[in-house]
């Protein structure tokens, strides 16, 4: 049996190292993001890709306690169905007694212990990373090189912050202490301080990124004495069910219930999430997808704490640009990036209807479409390079998003079909940008237009943009925020608004860093300060609550 105590002394160094780049906020990665040869190996890519392909067409070798039969529901957005079978949860109670049976030796491993075996799941991960790059394409959509990186290497990252930030939560008070208190009659007790789990986890996972949202809250859950109930989005299964056989593995060669961790798979008609979130035994609840759920949770597990990232609509403020090209590429890459598929990208850019001030001269409020347009004609003009960087739409509701969209504005910018090269039935849209009028066009652009949309808004200048921006913000949320200004006033203005409507801000971005990105260790996703999302990757309030401080005392 492996001892979660020689976990924890073999994985020091990586933890250490963590909880000290969440200090500095500095950078820091402990998962290389590079596919390449030259760090993972000859070998690794074509293993990976064959562990991937040995999954197509059977049954997943899961234990699910609660499961009746099998449920196969995910289809790749480049055309191929993975017809992978799970198990299929039928008895909730059975489920819900599983995952507790295993708390209280969970619980009695401590900090230390359950940091070790959370760090060993995660080097273990590392070790099927090509495997998991391309499940999570597959079932995502994203293009390989992302799905490695956002799906494998960065999520990593993120899950690895969230243990670190745990642990220092977790071991912020002693295990022990002695209390004495002076005087004709001292009095001398001593303390004992035990971390203590709030009940069974569920996480639930989404469609675009499977890994990096779900993983965060899995491990945070899980290190801090939580089992954790595993409830993927039906489109995206696979790569959660890789991350939970990892997980019960390591559980139980280190002496664990493997029921600590559950698969909960489901047919979409199942509405099993719903059913799960209100279970009394579920106390805690992360979620990322859309508002209409996201906003029942939160309104209907009143017995959890529940964590939510949702819809917003993010917001690029244009006053003007010292470099009118690399400003209009950056944009342009930013909207392109997994056609716009992320709750990170842009999708509102206000700028004044008479134009802006530009290194190239005046730019008018078409010139600048013109601009992000000739921008997407060197990023996507080659179907070939264009399919790696927008990768493919997700699902349906996407593409009917894309096909009502020149019907709301002006069109600056048209969306086009791409014929993948090496996958014939994959779907692949380029952006569309279209014009809106701020005064008129409100209903269209306070509202999240998830997918390759993205609106340049005329307003009466940028003041009346900050200011719209401050108020779509605090009334509907965003995850990112970005200004282009050679005005350092105009940029004061907008970090003020920032602040008062609670997302981050990036100040003109022009190079290789792009709004959508976020560095773990040195970045927070989210604030937590607006209504796109109750919390934030990650800060200590979003494990702290994830456990409780219980103590015993004695006379000594």
């Amino acid at each position: 049996m492996t001892s979660a105590a020689d976990l924890f002394a073999t994985h020091r160094t990586r933890l250490d190292e963590a909880v000290q780049a969440c200090a500095s906020r500095g950078y820091h990665s402990a998962f290389d993001e590079s596919p390449s040869p030259r760090v993972y190996g000859e070998e690794a890519a074509a293993q990976g890709k064959a562990a991937y392909d040995a999954w197509l067409g059977t049954d997943f070798p899961i234990r699910t306690p609660g499961s009746e039969g099998t449920v196969a529901t995910e289809r790749s957005p480049y055309g191929v169905d993975l017809a992978v079978r799970y198990p299929r949860v039928k008895d909730v109670d059975a489920l819900m007694a599983a995952a507790r049976a295993g708390m209280k030796g969970w619980r009695d491993a401590g900090p230390e212990g359950r940091t070790g075996v959370c760090l060993e799941i995660l080097h273990r991960l590392h070790g099927r990373v090509f495997e998991l790059a391309n499940a999570v394409q597959h079932t995502s959509g994203q293009a390989f090189v992302m799905a490695f990186q956002a799906g494998g290497a960065h999520a990593l990252d993120r899950a690895l912050e969230a243990v670190a930030y745990a642990y220092t939560e977790m071991t912020r008070t002693p295990a022990t202490a002695r209390w004495e208190k002076p005087g004709k009659h001292p009095i001398a007790m001593e303390k004992t301080f035990t971390v203590v789990p709030r009940g069974v986890a569920l996480v639930i996972g989404c469609n675009t990124f499977p890994t990096w949202n779900s993983w965060p809250g899995l491990f945070a859950s899980l290190v801090t004495g939580n089992p954790v109930v595993v409830k993927p989005h039906p489109g995206a299964v696979l790569p959660l069910a890789i991350t939970v056989q990892v997980c019960r593995e390591v559980l139980e060669e280190c002496g664990f219930a493997p029921d600590l961790l559950t698969l909960a798979a489901e047919d979409p008609a199942d509405k099993l999430a719903a059913t799960l979130a209100i279970r009394p035994e579920v106390r805690l609840i992360d979620f990322t997808g859309g508002n209409a759920f996201g906003d029942w949770l939160e309104d209907n597990a009143r017995q959890a704490v529940v964590f939510t990232e949702k819809a917003g609509v993010n917001t690029v403020v244009v006053d003007s640009t010292d470099s009118f090209k690399a400003m209009c590429q950056n944009l342009a890459f930013s909207f392109a990036l997994y056609s716009g598929q992320m709750c990170t990208a842009p999708q509102n850019v206000y700028l004044p209807t008479d134009g802006i001030e530009t290194d190239e001269g005046h730019k008018s409020l078409a010139e600048v479409g013109a601009g992000i347009d000739a921008a997407f004609g060197k990023l996507l003009g080659d179907d070939a390079r264009a399919v790696e960087l927008l990768g493919g739409v997700v699902n349906g509701a996407v593409l009917d998003r894309l096909a009502d969209a020149p019907g709301t504005g002006e069109v600056l910018v048209a969306s086009r079909e791409i014929t993948h090269p090496s996958y014939a039935d994959a779907t692949v849209r380029t952006p569309t940008l279209i014009a809106l009028d701020a005064a008129k066009d409100a209903e269209v652009y306070e509202t999240e237009c998830f997918g390759p949309v993205a609106y340049l808004i005329g307003t009466d200048g940028t003041d009346a943009s900050i200011a719209l921006f401050r108020d779509t913000v605090q009334r509907h949320g965003a995850m990112t925020a970005s200004v282009y200004s050679t005005d350092g006033g105009v940029v004061e203005q907008m970090r003020e608004a920032a602040l008062d409507a609670g997302v981050a801000l990036s100040e003109n971005l022009l190079g290789a860093v792009f709004v959508n990105q976020s560095a773990a260790f040195s970045d927070f996703h989210g604030t937590g300060a607006n209504p796109a999302a109750n919390a934030s990757y990650t800060d200590g309030a979003y494990v702290a609550s994830r456990f409780r401080v219980i103590q015993s005392r004695r006379h000594v």
